[in-house]
Order: C-alpha cells, then structure tokens, then sequence
C-alpha cells in the first residue's frame, strides 16, 4: 500500500486478508478456480497434521533456508496466498501482490529418486499397518525419522527451485517463503499429496509391509507352534489315559 507522498506503507494483516478475500471474490465471479490456503490458528504451528507440521519443521532446519522462510509466515497467515496447487514435482501458486495483481509463484521439488525410495520402504519393513495409518501419520516414534532426516522423504534445499513473478531479487523472497509454508498448510487438507508432490505411491509402504508379512508366514509355515498341544500335554490337561490307538480306554468319559 502506498500512503502520501507515495511513500510505501506496510500494510497490517487484516488490510491484507481483507483484499485477499476481494480477490478471491472477484475471481470466483470469473469462473477460475482457486484454491486459497487459510491457517486455522492465529498463533502456534502453522499447520495441524504430522505430515503439515514435518514439513514446516524441516523447511526450518536447513540452515539455507532457516532466515529466509520466516519472512513467509506473516504472509501466509494474512491469507495472501490465493491460490495454491499441488502437482508430481511442481507447485503452482498466486500470492497477494503490493499493487494489484497476484504474483505467480513456482516451486519445483525434484522426485525422490527411486533408490533412496528403496532403501527408505526396506528401513520400514513391515512396520507400516496401513495407508490410512501412514497418511496420518500414525506410525512407530522411530519411523517417523526415516521419513524426515536427512536423506529421507522430505526435499533437502537441493532438490527444491523456486520462481516469483514480483520485482523482489532476493535469493527468496516472501511470496515464495509464503508458498513454502501454504504447501504444509494444504497437506492438513489431504496428507497423500505430499506422495503426489514427490512423485510416489503410498500404497508402495503397505505391499512391502504386506509382502515381507507374507514371507514371514512362509518361512514358518513347517514350524509348529508352541501353542499346539501334543497326547502327553493332553493327558496331563484332562486326567485322560489313552490306549495305544490314541483314544481314551473304555469308561473314560469326556
């Protein structure tokens, strides 16, 4: 916003979400389809799912991106990014812009190459139940770093490019942080994106875990079990004397 003198004025948040929301409006009455990120909490994590909160939390841990994506947060909790898109390896998105019109904004996230993919499903095992389970995020406590230390699931600074349409020439400006951020935020809305965005089926964990399940079994399946019980322990159960064809001898009843 520019004030007098043509001087530029910071404008607050709720300035910001106001004409956020008139240009939604104005393109709803267009016919285009957007797909706006709202944060549902004025203060604390930006997003509420483990797979929202993992990736909010490892955009912050590498030391390249650690002072830049903060400028993002006031950004994305004003409600600028207007419109937000999830492709495989591609991430299209409209930030609010200073004068008008929304900044284009691409992020581009290399897929997971299919040799870390096979050394990360191997580490899991068979400890991944279901698809429901793994998108949720409900797994074992040591799982959960496989999928986000370093060289797991989530992107490293590397394997992330990004581009913005404003006239910012930082290295990252906030509209980006703000789409970086908006991208944890949407997972809350539908965790099996992350796998879309980086380029992998889910179902890919449970048939490993389903396939080693099965193996297990194989590998057992001429192994008695402890649980069966053989004449002697039946003898000793019931009181029973049996004669030499394996049956009680006359006058036992059962």
């Amino acid at each position: 916003m520019y004030g007098y003198g043509g001087f530029y004025k910071k404008p607050t948040m709720a300035q910001m979400s106001s004409q956020a929301a008139r240009q939604i409006r104005d393109a709803a009455k267009r016919g285009e389809d957007w797909a706006p990120i709202h944060v549902r909490s004025a203060r604390g994590p930006l997003a509420s799912s483990w797979w929202g909160q993992a990736w909010c939390d490892n955009l912050e841990s590498y030391a390249d991106f650690e002072n830049r994506v903060a400028r993002g947060k006031r950004y994305v909790r004003s409600d600028a990014v207007l419109d937000l898109k999830i492709e495989k390896g591609l991430v299209r998105a409209k930030v609010l812009g200073s004068r008008g019109a929304p900044y284009m904004t691409e992020i581009e996230i290399d897929p997971l190459p299919p040799e870390r993919l096979e050394e990360l499903i191997s580490r899991c095992g068979s400890r991944a139940k279901d698809l429901d389970s793994l998108v949720n995020g409900e797994f074992p406590e040591d799982l959960k770093h496989v999928f986000y230390d370093e060289g797991g699931l989530f992107p490293s600074p590397d394997e992330i490019a990004f581009g913005c349409s404003c006239p910012d020439w930082a290295i990252m400006c906030k509209h980006v942080a703000a789409v970086l951020y908006g991208i944890g935020v949407r997972f809350d809305d539908d965790p099996t994106l992350f796998f879309r965005l980086r380029g992998i089926d889910p179902g890919i964990f449970i048939e490993t875990a389903v396939k080693n399940r099965l193996e297990s079994m194989l590998e057992n399946a001429d192994k008695p079990s402890p649980r069966i019980m053989d004449d002697s322990s039946w003898q000793e159960l019931f009181g029973l004397e049996l004669a030499s064809g394996g049956m009680p001898e006359a006058g036992v009843h059962m």
